[in-house]
């Protein structure tokens, strides 16, 4: 029996970090099998998920563009993929059926426990910025985790709107400009959009009314400690970086793939924050 073997499509995806991540795994459980980089052009997604089998696949992360169109592919999704609308994993059955997941929602709401234990879901009304599919992933984990309230606030109102329909309360959803008014009481800020991340302007906002208690979370993890969050420091929130995630919502694909569950420790922490230029 041939090792087990898994990747990575996307395009492009030389930036992905999961190679390092699942790699490091490999070698700290002392597994054989592989983890490889697979570009693939959005034209070439359906035939290369086609040729996963016979190429002796446990199965693939996807990244972008590929995690919604995905889906027109495979042979079934979970209910989260389903309710997100996006695929960020794929398993392969024995007899190649390709099934497709979401881990998103699991390594975020994973990372914000751990990194921010004194947050409970029932402290109060979350807000969400951005309404793209990290937004989707986020409100569905926080709708599971039973928050009352998700205040989400995009840029444009049409993309929010779909969100919101998709998922339904209790999301809420206010413009842009309301933002400052819609942090007077909140107990958690999530940023999800890509304001902030290297190359990127900063997010512009005003945290005054935040109250000091709420936990601020970027998933933005270029840099590490976005204008965001060092604001929100400054001022004495609890903050989490956005790194937890990518490695948190690894743990169930690489499980799936390899058989293992693995850890996320500091020492993976520190090798993956290695590996970025």
């Amino acid at each position: 029996m041939k090792p087990p073997k898994a990747g990575v499509m996307g395009w492009p995806v030389d930036h992905s970090r999961s190679p390092v991540l699942h790699g490091f795994w490999l070698k700290t459980y002392g597994l054989e099998g592989s983890y490889l980089r697979l570009p693939v052009a959005p034209e070439q997604l359906g035939a290369a998920l086609g040729e996963l089998h016979e190429k002796g696949f446990s199965g693939v992360s996807l990244t972008v563009p590929h995690k919604e169109t995905a889906i027109a592919f495979l042979n079934g999704i979970t209910a989260e993929a389903r309710h997100i609308g996006a695929v960020n994993t794929v398993f392969l059955t024995a007899d190649g059926k390709l099934l497709g997941t979401n881990t998103d929602a699991y390594g975020f709401i994973t990372n914000l426990a751990t990194a921010a234990p004194a947050w409970r879901p029932d402290a109060g009304p979350a807000v969400v910025l951005g309404a793209g599919g990290a937004a989707r992933a986020v409100c569905y984990a926080l709708q599971n985790a039973g928050v009352p309230e998700i205040r989400v606030i995009n840029r444009t109102l049409p993309r929010a709107e779909v969100l919101a329909t998709a998922l339904g309360p209790p999301l809420r959803l206010l413009p842009w400009e309301k933002m400052t008014g819609a942090l007077k009481d909140a107990a958690l800020l999530v940023n999800t959009t890509t304001l902030g991340m290297k190359g990127q302007p900063a997010l512009e906002i005003d945290l005054g009314p935040l109250p000091p208690s709420a936990v601020v979370n970027d998933i933005v993890y270029v840099p590490l400690e976005t204008p965001l969050l060092a604001a929100a420091r400054a001022r004495g929130n609890p903050v989490v970086d956005g790194l937890g995630m990518l490695l948190y919502q690894a743990q169930p694909s690489f499980t799936g793939w390899f058989g293992v569950r693995p850890e996320v420790t500091p020492e993976l922490r520190a090798h993956v924050l290695a590996s970025m230029p």
